[in-house]
């Protein structure tokens, strides 16, 4: 009977691993056949043939294609962004879940995703596997729209990452989008005592507008209804009125928007929101911040003088470097002041740098969201589009105050303070006698910093990078320090020097004019357009570069391939 008992055991447990085998083989293929036809078939991101039978696996060729890591890096790292675990081609699509609550869970572990290795939260991998169907994008955007609250720091770079995840948008589903929303002023006045929708359809749809300049004609010409419900919004929550600014800076990517939006008598508006520059309510400081720079670079006013040509910068001796940060990054016409309105990571630097001595500066906090800020050399680099900033290599040290951590080469470790707020006065100290870094909150300090000086003692300059929709005010000495440490110490101020001419920060029209002014010779450098072009990179041998420039690049910026030597080209030397 034993015998017995045991023969039909180990065949009933033979027959049911062939069943297993059996199921998980022919099951993810019908689960792929069932989703593979439900995507739309106008997308503006591929090709229309053949969306119906391959949109899930071209949606996973998308999503391969965002997780390229460039070979610089072998690990780029996002303040925020983790690096996604795509669905692989015999895994079964994740249960469906509750959309509201996968778009809070994202928001509320947001924090704690700071390193490389970190896996996705699952609520991230299963919004964005929702989103590869058009229902399923649809019912995502209207989630961020309804949940998002408006008293959370993160809640519009949530809404900028999680779409900038997503898989493109089809037309069809941005002309639904555009039904559902009923976007016009009358919309724009409804629900005026709930700003948060509000603010977060300005949010969804500025996010929308960057993400797709040029691509979607359907939603990126604004009509006069869409206009008026931007224009209506400006009446409404600074909230709400900052936002609304932000899109319509963001639906003027391309020429003919900006033309339609100008033509819509927005620089009125402006006129009186920029008198809130100065604002002590640190969300109207924000709006007067934005509607001064786009009356200086974007909606014009005849007859308004542009801020540059007015600010008084006769104590100013030391300011962010306006020459030294991309396009994304808004920089105030008295240079002591930087805003993010962009999905990228952006940085800047002072223009003042420092080899020894004891010296500091203070930071006043406008917004209370991820910022990065502290000190960096003049061989720290910065990749504004694969997230690397302050503290994210060997030769920066960085200050966090939103997710209370120091970050040293893209390496974090909580510190003590609580979470920075509005209005809060970051202090950095910088001593290279004692080759360390002191941080403060509103003048309470952490243990000193040391571990950069095992890798730069030298060449220090302040620095910061920021996350969406960002802002801080910097003081280099220009005025009295609100939390000065106890020991001696220098400021930028006081000993550095800027011409006139140094300190102007021209707008975006008028830069570009003076470059188009630009003659460039023959033989030079395609990068810096300054010093001749005698370098050979190696083993590619492209020479388009300066030795200059040459140096500060890990693999070659046309064939992208590392590169090994530099050698410099005698015959080329004038």
């Amino acid at each position: 009977m034993i015998v017995v008992a045991l023969v039909v055991f180990y065949a009933s447990r033979s027959l049911l691993q062939g069943l297993l085998l059996t199921l998980e083989h022919h099951v993810p293929r019908l689960l792929g056949a069932l989703g593979a036809g439900s995507m739309g078939n106008s997308c503006v991101c591929r090709d229309d043939s053949g969306a119906e039978d391959n949109g899930d696996s071209q949606g996973r060729q998308s999503e391969n294609s965002r997780t390229h890591i460039p070979e610089a890096r072998s690990h780029p790292r996002d303040p925020v962004r983790p690096p996604r675990r795509g669905r692989g081609p015999h895994e079964p699509r994740r249960k469906k879940q509750n959309v509201d609550g996968l778009v809070l869970d994202t928001l509320a572990v947001i924090r704690t995703l700071v390193d490389n290795d970190q896996e996705p939260p699952y609520s991230m991998i299963t919004l964005h596997e929702m989103a590869e169907t058009d229902e399923g994008w649809l019912e995502v955007v209207q989630s961020l729209i309804r949940v998002i609250p408006l008293e959370d720091p993160l809640g519009p770079a949530v809404i900028t990452l999680l779409l900038d995840e997503c898989p493109l948008p089809t037309k069809d589903a941005l002309q639904k989008l555009t039904e559902i929303l009923n976007l016009s002023g009358a919309a724009a006045c409804q629900d005026a005592c709930h700003p948060a929708k509000h603010r977060n359809t300005t949010a969804v749809l500025g996010c929308l507008a960057e993400k797709l300049a040029g691509k979607a004609p359907l939603l990126l010409k604004p009509s006069v209804t869409v206009l008026q419900f931007f224009l209506s919004n400006f009446q409404s929550h600074p909230t709400v009125m900052l936002f609304a600014l932000i899109a319509l800076e963001k639906f003027a990517q391309t020429s003919e928007n900006k033309m339609t939006v100008s033509e819509s008598c927005i620089s009125d508006q402006l006129i009186l929101l920029e008198k809130w520059t100065d604002n002590p309510d640190y969300l109207k400081r924000q709006v007067g911040f934005c509607a001064q720079w786009s009356l200086d670079n974007l909606f014009l006013k005849e007859g308004r003088q542009f801020t540059y040509e007015k600010v008084d910068l006769t104590n100013i001796r030391a300011m962010l470097n306006s020459n030294d940060v991309s396009e994304y990054l808004k920089i105030s016409p008295h240079g002591l002041e930087a805003r993010c309105d962009a999905s990228s990571f952006e940085s800047v630097r002072c223009t003042f740098c420092v080899d020894s001595g004891v010296w500091y500066y203070e930071v006043t906090v406008i917004t209370s969201g991820v910022m990065q800020i502290g000190w960096a050399t003049k061989d720290s680099k910065f990749l504004n589009h694969e997230g690397y900033g302050i503290g994210d290599d060997e030769y920066s040290c960085a200050y966090d105050g939103c997710r209370q951590l120091i970050w040293y080469n893209a390496r974090s470790k909580p510190h003590s303070h609580p979470c920075w707020k509005e209005g809060d006065t970051i202090g950095f100290l910088l001593d290279l006698q004692e080759k360390q870094m002191i941080f403060y909150l509103n003048g309470n300090q952490l243990p000193a910093e040391k571990q950069v000086f095992s890798s730069a003692v030298s060449g220090f300059f302040a620095a910061a990078s920021f996350m969406s929709y960002q802002q801080c005010e910097f003081n280099f000495g220009a005025k009295p320090f609100k939390y000065p440490p106890p020991m001696k110490f220098s400021t930028f101020n006081d000993h550095a020097f800027l011409t006139a001419e140094e300190k102007i920060i021209l707008p975006r029209h008028r830069r570009l004019a003076l470059l188009k002014q630009v003659s460039i010779r023959e033989n030079c450098c395609t990068l810096c357009c300054d010093e001749v072009a005698d370098t050979e990179l190696r083993p590619c041998g492209h020479s388009d570069l300066c030795m200059e420039c040459a140096l500060q690049l890990e693999t070659c910026p046309l064939c992208r391939q590392e590169i090994q030597t530099r050698v410099r080209q005698i015959s080329h030397i004038s």
